[in-house]
């Protein structure tokens, strides 16, 4: 979430990651400020700065390039370490941005599905090639929740919906249980539904047809996947049989 950090130090951090594991580290780059206010504040920074993020991200390429954008001043580690950049986003701003640096461009379906194709089809119209990249690269975030029956995968989607209802409806109040039923169980759901609407559920072989679908779909060349079980032992098992449906050799466990 670049507003909340100076390019300089981003640069350097990732400076320091790519020093020490040449070729192996990326860099997303995201406007929103990814928190609330009070933790806005503690961050020290200016409210306005996600209106400077094209700029910032100018300025964070030069700090990682051969040269400073600021004379004098130099990225200690991180100039001339071409740590590569992607733009993360939710809405046409970040696709039309990326378009325009010729930047890879990760869209966020798994949570902000609304946009979705038209962003990708406004990046690949406009997009313009840059050092880093001749062609447009898309990526999509999706989400997935695979278990050994279709019954657990249902209760663990349905426990992924009270998860959003908490997360959406809750800050600065206490709901209970009986209030996220309700919720769910009203037109608020919508909200909800809509923000988990890129989801494949069920198990394994369901999940990677609906993923394959989804990448004929939208052309991504690259699917971010977003494992939503309710527990982390059941969010490894998703990972372990979406990777066995593919190569069934990885789904093995000592």
């Amino acid at each position: 979430m670049l507003p909340n950090h100076s390019p300089l130090v981003i640069a350097e951090q990732f400076g320091t990651l790519e020093t020490l594991h040449s070729g192996r580290i990326d860099l997303g780059l995201g406007r929103a400020p990814g928190t609330d206010q009070r933790t806005w504040m503690a961050l020290r920074r200016d409210p306005h700065a996600s209106e400077r993020f094209p700029q910032d991200v100018v300025e964070l390429q030069k700090f990682l390039g051969d040269e400073s954008p600021l004379p004098g001043i130099k990225a200690i580690p991180g100039q001339g370490t071409q740590v590569p950049l992607y733009i993360l986003g939710s809405s046409l701003f970040g696709a039309e941005l990326a378009a325009q640096l010729g930047l890879p461009y990760a869209f966020a379906s798994h949570f902000a599905p609304r946009f979705l194709h038209e962003a990708i089809t406004l990046y690949r119209e406009q997009f313009k090639p840059s050092e880093q990249l001749r062609e447009p690269y898309v990526i999509a975030g999706v989400g997935v929740i695979a278990a050994e029956t279709k019954e657990s995968a249902d209760d663990q989607f349905e426990a992924a919906r009270r998860i959003r209802a908490r997360a959406l409806f809750g800050r600065g109040q206490r709901l209970s249980e009986e209030d996220i039923t309700a919720l769910l169980a009203s037109p608020q759901a919508a909200a909800v539904d809509e923000m988990l609407a890129y989801t494949g559920a069920g198990v394994a072989e369901e999940v990677a047809a609906y993923l394959e679908s989804f990448a004929a779909e939208t052309g991504a060349d690259e699917l971010m996947t977003v494992h939503y079980s309710d527990s982390a032992p059941n969010r490894l098992r998703s990972v372990e049989l979406l990777a066995g449906a593919f190569d069934p050799a990885a789904s093995q466990t000592p």
